[in-house]
């Protein structure tokens, strides 16, 4: 016998099914919107704040407890659609909630790369010709020279010492790409008009800029700042570190930004004055040890789930020397971003600072980001085509990268 629906039964079913698949396609989705582990301060729950439509049950079970001075307390917790469908289990990490000082103050940096950057190539007019033999020799912008014959290089003038007392003879050059070690052979050809040796190529070894200070912490003598890495102006690659240090900035005006066209933060170096000294240029911020001075305000630091949709404050330095709060919303909150700098979207509304600077601006990178008395993140980037908007990090993301950098 053969089963058939009737035209209009069909169509229910069809309806049927396709809610079960969009169903089951945003509860795939919102179970990839949720990290496998949270950290609650010690007396809490489990609360996100950027879906208050989940609900944390905890599950039954003994509790992890792990050693040392940083000790903490784990177990599993399922969140729960609105009490009922099961999403997903976490791990929870209970610890001492910590207090930072929020700073917003701008500051200098200077850095010496750990080996020549690779920003340019200039062919050389030969007795053959044009010629490259950087470029010949296989280099690329962005690569990082790290030795020649053996010996190190770390600057610009050990690479020309090199190529200048190799008097034409082929050079072994070591150099990272990404990260991952090369090497070459290159050979210096001979300028036709001064004779002098030459590879081809314009070479970095130092960068200077300003931006914001996040926060400090005196309490283990470290701060942390910017949200996101230096990196070369010429090729984006990001500064591969050998010594820093951080000195006091003064703003000295500013460029407003509109769309296309980010703004700027102009400022002079202080001499004399060096606030501390930087340990790594890491991909979510500059970070080190104090060895300065420098104002702030007593913050605790937000867990991830905590930060809400809605209205914030950013605590930023455009004018006076003096920090200032600004009003932003918070837009998005993004737990599992691939990029850390970005799981933060907030919107400029202070009419103030929008009359100023027409929105977030480069400098202002590292401006803490404050929500109901905590600090929650810190600005990284300003959206090239609308100002009003940026980018920021998860404080609990630079405190905890602040933290391993001071052992």
């Amino acid at each position: 016998m053969r089963f058939s629906l009737s035209p209009r039964r069909q169509r229910l079913l069809a309806a049927l099914l396709a809610a079960v698949c969009l169903a089951g396609g945003a509860l795939f989705a919102l179970r990839a919107a949720l990290p496998d582990t949270f950290y609650i301060a010690e007396g809490e729950e489990l609360r996100i704040a950027s879906m208050p439509f989940l609900t944390a049950r905890q599950d039954k079970g003994p509790v992890a407890e792990a050693g040392g001075i940083n000790a903490d307390k784990s177990r599993n917790t399922t969140l729960t659609l609105l009490g009922v469908l099961p999403v997903k289990t976490v791990r929870t990490v209970t610890a001492a909630r910590r207090t930072v000082e929020a700073s917003g103050t701008p500051f200098g940096i200077k850095m010496f790369s750990n080996g020549a950057l690779v920003v340019a190539f200039s062919d050389l007019y030969t007795v053959r010709g044009s010629e490259n033999p950087a470029k010949e020799a296989g280099l690329r912008l962005g690569d990082l020279i790290t030795s020649v014959n053996g010996r190190s290089v770390r600057s610009n003038n050990d690479l020309t010492a090199a190529i200048t007392a190799a008097a034409g003879s082929a050079l072994q050059v070591e150099y990272l790409r990404d990260g991952e070690p090369h090497t070459c052979t290159l050979t210096p050809a001979a300028d036709r008009e001064t004779g002098a040796w030459r590879a081809g190529v314009w070479v970095r070894d130092s960068s200077a800029g300003i931006g914001t200070l996040t926060f400090t912490d005196p309490g283990h003598g470290t701060f942390a700042g910017l949200g996101h890495a230096i990196s070369d102006t010429d090729t984006g690659a990001r500064i591969s570190l050998l010594s820093g240090e951080i000195v006091p900035v003064t703003i000295t005006g500013c460029v407003r930004g509109a769309a296309g066209a980010p703004g700027e933060l102009h400022g002079e170096f202080a001499g004399g004055t060096v606030l501390g000294t930087v340990l790594a240029n890491d991909a979510t911020g500059v970070y080190g040890t104090l060895q300065g001075s420098v104002p702030g305000t007593a913050c605790p630091v937000a867990d991830q789930q905590e930060v809400a949709l809605g209205p914030a404050q950013i605590l930023a330095t455009v004018e006076d020397g003096v920090p200032a709060l600004y009003d932003v919303t918070i837009e998005r909150v993004n737990m599992t971003a691939a990029d850390p700098n970005r799981n933060l979207l907030v919107r400029v509304t202070d009419k103030d600072l929008l009359q100023k600077t027409g929105g977030i601006v480069q400098g202002m990178s590292g401006s803490p980001i404050l929500q109901n008395g905590r600090l929650v993140g810190a600005v990284t980037h300003v959206l090239v085509n609308d100002p009003t908007h940026g980018y920021g990090i998860f404080a609990r993301t630079m405190l905890t990268r602040a933290d391993a950098i001071a052992g």
